[in-house]
């Protein structure tokens, strides 16, 4: 394991990165079109708030409410998106990052447009699950990352890709660790089955086996586990943990950050 990068990036190791949920976006089953985007823009800000004066390292932006996610979004996803972090940018006080799903080059395009220093994203793997097939093509990312000159946003790969199964009978760790010696994570980014769920056995091989690449505990880190999930990764990114009622939909609640803060350093 290796914390070097995420202390460069957000100036402290061990660092907790926060979720901001955007509201379902145009388009999307979810969307509420009597509220319409200007209702989007007014729950993050107030999602920033709480994340901020929480205490978090870092920012996520995501689309998590487009659900039931699509293999590839259409154009007014990561246009709405990055117009609505460009709205806020100013109020944005952490470094931050952007995932679009289940869309990696669009995610490297609003990251790029934004100024967020990292995504997060399917960079390599097969899966099958809910939305269908999904794959990484890290290649064809890697080379779009050079081509737009987005050489600076680091890539949080997610291993495994929530809501689907592996289509490579490799062992979690095997494909983390290819993972990364063929360029396609900065980070590894190890997750359950779907949001909010544990994976501590997952999380235990893939840091076992992992050197010089940071490890982080992507779902199902609350404040009761965050100690022991910190003992192994190099990092968390919450979601649900943070939100009123530990419900994904609801605001979030800048007590529950704050607990959460607190149990990730002491």
């Amino acid at each position: 394991m290796s914390g070097n990068l995420l202390g460069g990036l957000f100036g402290r190791a061990k660092p907790i990165i926060g979720m901001a949920h955007f509201g379902a976006m145009p388009g999307a089953p979810r969307y509420d079109e009597a509220s319409g985007v200007e209702a989007i823009r007014d729950a993050i800000v107030k999602d920033l708030v709480a994340l901020q004066d929480g205490g978090v390292d870092g920012v996520l932006f995501c689309n998590e409410a487009d659900t039931p996610y699509t293999a590839g979004v259409r154009h007014e996803v990561p246009a709405t998106m990055a117009s609505l972090i460009a709205s806020v940018r100013g109020q944005v006080r952490v470094p931050f990052g952007v995932d679009v799903m289940w869309d990696p080059c669009a995610a490297l395009a609003v990251a790029h447009a934004t100024g967020a220093v990292f995504v997060r994203g399917l960079f390599s793997g097969s899966y099958a699950g809910d939305v269908g097939l999904v794959a990484g093509s890290a290649g064809e990312i890697l080379r779009y990352r050079r081509q737009i000159g987005a050489q600076g946003v680091k890539l949080f790969d997610l291993i495994p890709a929530e809501f689907a199964g592996s289509l490579d009978s490799r062992p979690i760790e095997l494909r983390a660790k290819t993972a990364a010696f063929l360029g396609a994570a900065d980070a590894i980014c190890v997750s359950g089955p779907m949001t909010g769920m544990e994976y501590a056995d997952d999380l235990r091989r893939v840091g076992a086996l992992v050197s010089g690449t940071p490890i982080i505990a992507n779902t199902g880190v609350t404040a009761e586990t965050v100690q022991a999930k910190l003992e192994i990764a190099d990092g968390a990114i919450v979601g649900t943990a943070l939100k009123l009622d530990g419900d994904p939909w609801n605001p979030v609640d800048v007590q529950r950050v704050e607990r959460l803060v607190t149990a990730a350093r002491s």
